[in-house]
């Protein structure tokens, strides 16, 4: 007697690859989130408080696990990064110009996007 879909992980995968539009994508955000999962643990005993914790009642123990069911509950969703243009219109609204010392690193890093993401600047 065999079984159709016999797998381990619950959520399943179908169900997971459902909330995302490639593998890489579900790869990459449960990746990102479970870091941020296993801060928040790493930080509790430091009384910082600034972690968002898991968002939803989890029986797993592994920060990825936790991460999956998050995605699974579509309390976790992928969000499109801004574009150079954006994130210096941005900058630009904040400081009311855009100031000599700030670059695309910088820009980068407040927005939390990679300095590969962002062109260099002009």
């Amino acid at each position: 007697m065999s079984r159709q879909n016999d797998s381990m992980i619950d959520p399943k995968i179908e169900e997971l690859l459902d909330r995302v539009d490639s593998k890489f994508s579900l790869v990459t955000l449960a990746a990102y989130r479970a870091r941020q999962i296993n801060s928040y643990f790493g930080q509790l005993g430091d009384g910082l408080g600034h972690m968002i914790p898991p968002q939803v009642s989890s029986v797993a123990r592994k920060p990825l696990s936790i991460a999956f069911e998050e995605i699974a509950a579509n309390k976790i969703v992928k969000v499109a990064r801004p574009d150079y243009e954006e994130m210096q219109d941005e900058a630009i609204a904040i400081f009311g110009e855009m100031p000599d010392d700030v670059d695309a690193a910088t820009i980068a890093m407040l927005q939390g996007s990679s300095v590969d993401e962002v062109p260099a600047s002009e």
